[in-house]
């Protein structure tokens, strides 16, 4: 009877104890006062944990089924804002953009962005604006992603050629491969030769393999990276956890991530001292000219920094997202027939498609749009912080809550889409299946607002004044 006794008062002081934790997490204000978006059941402590399954974006779109297309969950002591419809999603970037431009920093975060210095993730302020400046004025203007070209063509080739090589040397003149891994390593190698002027190395005995040393050495940093980097890691929310050996496995991966961007900048740096000064700078060369006018500010780590942003934006991202074009084109033949008649009337067999040729290539950009509708890069945005309490449809938001935007779920919208999981849904019948640019933008609008600037119905990765997804 002790010990069932001794049983019975523990858990009710650990349930007054979870009641007076949830009290100071809302400020002291009581329910009278306060209108909270609607929640799942809580577990004490722990909040909703045990509703963080992967993938996440589709968990959430479960419980916005049951919940509302605007509902709350308390991961560990931290509490979180889900919003699945795009009326939800366009209040919050409009109404409050302001308010929602922070991010939320989580322990694992600030291991991998070097203590927030990465753009992606540091929060509104001059730091982040003289980055983004910098970034979009010096690193990614027209003319500079436009001298990309020559590279993504010749590497392009190069990728097709292996393929051809690892086709005729297969038995039966047939192989199986993984395409993800070559995409990987066309990105990683155009990536590399437009930031650091370097090419990944080959010799005869890997001229034919899938990767590259430098590909298959950066493929797994993001790979033990990227499962602690989401919002569903449970390592950020229980500190309990962090006892575990989670920290030192992030430290070792983001560790070999520093040294492989510090080769390129020390490389890049021996040549500039050397006096090769090529017409077109490297992106690492520009930083370094910066560094020698500001060295305060555009110190080594702010240039690992940038270099994590665009590598790791431009490889995982972008081989995923082919992937996944490639796979809905080889589950519906006929729309890969058209795309293919329309790609030899418009360019012909002679050459590659390039920039130029988009405008007279309607439905083949039809479908990169429904490819990003339907698996979005970032199903979840990365996650925002609001800096002062707020309403949010009418539920009040507390200060310090994240904000969670469930772009796969709005892309799935039924109020929008007949069928939201068929690839071509958002396309008109007429002709090749395209809508007038009008119609493509009024059918945007119901997005939510800035949609209009963005084509072929996919919803903005940003509509705040942030512009970084």
């Amino acid at each position: 009877m002790d010990e069932a006794y001794v049983a019975v008062l523990s858990v009710a002081f650990l349930f007054l104890l979870h009641y007076l934790v949830a009290r100071a997490g809302a400020g002291g204000k009581g329910k009278g006062s306060q209108q909270l978006p609607p929640s799942p059941p809580a577990i004490p402590f722990l909040g909703h944990l045990h509703l963080v399954k992967t993938p996440f974006h589709a968990a959430l779109t479960r419980l916005a089924a049951r919940h509302g297309p605007v509902f709350s969950m308390r991961m560990g002591s931290g509490r979180a804002v889900v919003v699945s419809s795009p009326e939800c999603a366009k209040e919050c970037f409009t109404e409050h953009d302001v308010n929602f431009t922070n991010r939320p920093m989580f322990p694992s975060m600030r291991l991998v962005s070097l203590d927030g210095a990465m753009l992606s993730v540091s929060s509104y302020g001059p730091y982040w604006g003289n980055l983004r400046r910098v970034a979009t004025i010096q690193l990614l203007s027209a003319h500079r992603v436009a001298c990309m070209t020559p590279a993504i063509s010749a590497e392009v080739r190069g990728m097709v050629r292996r393929m051809e090589h690892a086709d005729a040397a297969a038995p039966g003149g047939a192989a199986r491969m993984q395409l993800k891994r070559r995409l990987f390593e066309l990105s990683l190698s155009v990536l590399m030769e437009t930031i650091a002027q370097t090419k990944t190395s080959r010799t005869e005995a890997n001229a034919d393999t899938d990767m590259s040393p430098e590909a298959q050495e950066f493929k797994q940093i993001i790979d033990e990276l990227v499962p602690y980097m989401g919002t569903a890691n449970r390592w950020d929310y229980l500190p309990v956890l962090r006892w575990f050996d989670v920290r030192n496995k992030i430290l070792d991966a983001v560790s070999r991530r520093d040294a492989f961007f510090r080769r390129l900048i020390d490389g890049e740096r021996r040549r500039l001292d050397d006096g090769n000064h090529s017409e077109n700078k490297s992106m690492i060369a520009v930083l370094l000219s910066l560094q020698k006018s500001e060295p305060e500010v555009y110190t080594d780590t702010v240039i690992i920094a940038l270099c994590a942003n665009l590598f790791g934006a431009g490889t995982e991202t972008t081989s995923t997202t082919v992937e996944w074009a490639m796979s809905l084109l080889l589950n519906n033949p006929g729309t890969l027939e058209k795309a293919r008649a329309e790609i030899d009337a418009a360019v012909g067999r002679s050459r590659l498609i390039n920039a130029g040729d988009l405008p007279r290539l309607g439905y083949l950009r039809c479908i990169n749009a429904e490819t990003l509708r339907l698996y979005p890069a970032a199903p979840l945005l990365l996650p925002h912080k609001s800096s002062a309490d707020c309403k949010v449809v009418g539920y009040d938001v507390p200060r310090g809550t994240a904000l969670l935007v469930n772009v796969y779920e709005i892309h799935r919208d039924t109020a929008v889409w007949e069928e939201p999981g068929r690839l071509g849904c958002s396309w008109r019948r007429s002709g090749w299946g395209g809508a007038s640019v009008p119609e493509r933008r009024l059918r945007c609008r119901r997005l939510g607002g800035a949609g209009a600037r963005v084509p072929d119905l996919v919803l903005p990765l940003e509509q705040s004044r942030r512009r970084v997804g």
